[in-house]
């Protein structure tokens, strides 16, 4: 038996910041599960920065969204109906089947999640894809150690806010965030117990930076301008851990880019790139220590929420304009 359900697709390329008018929601109907596979109906959606790129037209580490069919991105919802013995209708499952509201797919693109202790949309933020980028970029890219000072920047968002968190519990001597309003700073240090914040609107981000300075570690969500002041304010042997550049992900000009890269070698600072799924071995410390940090409260995080699958496109765009404190989600 077939069920009618509803998905987003792209239907055409943005150019510069994406606009309603690049999306269509299209009512379709998916077939029953086959041999193998289950029909799950969606509870949360994610929206994340990294889906801008995909839907250029370029190569990256992930292939781009193709027009005129669902777009893809982290969800978690309950199996209705399933054609494999590995999953049971009402079994929590999260998978990469988002952007509509029922999915037919393998059990084995499906992972079983217990949502007896937390809520579904932890394995979203906190605990999912958001939580893992913020403790890898710490532990296996920027290799912080006990004593640095951070900086973060987009600190109050899915990732910077438990990146912040996780490197007070790592032993950091000092936090630092930035974010883009006096509220969002106000809940990195009487919340979430940075030792700094400031709002990178106020004035130049390298000259805010340097009163709470210098750096040991930076980890890098916005690029741009961020990037140039932090790598001024490191110390030699400073490590950036670059996850992203939301600066730059709406540009249709190449940008600038930092006009102080000779003070890499000067300072003979580190600066890596990093891509979470590159780190698989990562994954159970991972769910070991976090899951012992939000199970005693000292890792806790915020989620933003827009209603129904006709607000996705506004969940998306309000995370690229700074609309959301913590994880941004939809929910259904």
């Amino acid at each position: 038996m077939s069920t009618p359900t509803r998905e987003i697709q792209l239907t055409s390329r943005p150019h510069g910041e994406p606009v309603p008018s690049d999306f269509r929601t299209v009512e379709t109907d998916l077939p029953a599960p086959g041999a193998g596979e289950v029909l799950v109906r969606n509870t949360f959606l994610s929206v994340d920065p990294y889906m801008r790129g995909r839907m250029n037209d370029t190569k990256s580490y992930v292939p781009p969204y193709a027009l005129d069919a669902p777009l893809e991105g982290g969800a978690v919802g309950e199996v209705v109906e399933s054609n494999d013995p590995s999953l049971s209708p009402g079994d929590t499952v999260l998978h990469m089947s988002g952007w509509r509201e029922h999915a037919v797919l393998p059990a084995s693109a499906a992972r079983k999640i217990d949502v007896s202790s937390v809520p579904a949309s932890a394995y979203l933020g906190v605990l999912g894809m958001p939580g893992m980028t913020a403790y890898v970029g710490l532990t296996r890219v920027a290799a912080m150690k006990e004593g640095d000072v951070v900086f973060v920047s987009g600190a109050a968002g899915a990732v910077g806010s438990l990146v912040g968190q996780m490197a007070r519990l790592l032993g950091a001597a000092k936090v630092i965030g930035s974010a883009g309003s006096p509220e969002k700073v106000r809940w990195l240090t009487e919340e979430l117990g940075f030792d700094a914040a400031f709002n990178y609107k106020d004035g130049p981000v390298s000259k805010q930076l340097r009163e709470h300075g210098p750096i040991d570690v930076y980890f890098d969500n916005v690029g741009g301008e961020h990037l140039e002041a932090a790598i001024s304010n490191l110390n030699d042997f400073g490590r950036v851990a670059a996850c992203g550049a939301i600066a730059t992900y709406n540009a249709t000009e190449a940008p600038a880019g930092p006009r102080n890269m000779m003070m890499l070698v000067q300072k003979r600072l580190m600066l890596r790139g990093f891509i979470v799924s590159d780190h698989a071995e990562a994954t159970g410390e991972f769910y070991r220590r976090a899951g012992d940090w939000v199970a005693a409260g000292e890792l806790v995080a915020r989620e933003t929420f827009t209603d129904g699958l006709d607000s996705t496109v506004e969940a998306f765009l309000g995370l690229l304009s700074g609309a959301n404190t913590g994880k941004m989600l939809v929910r259904l």
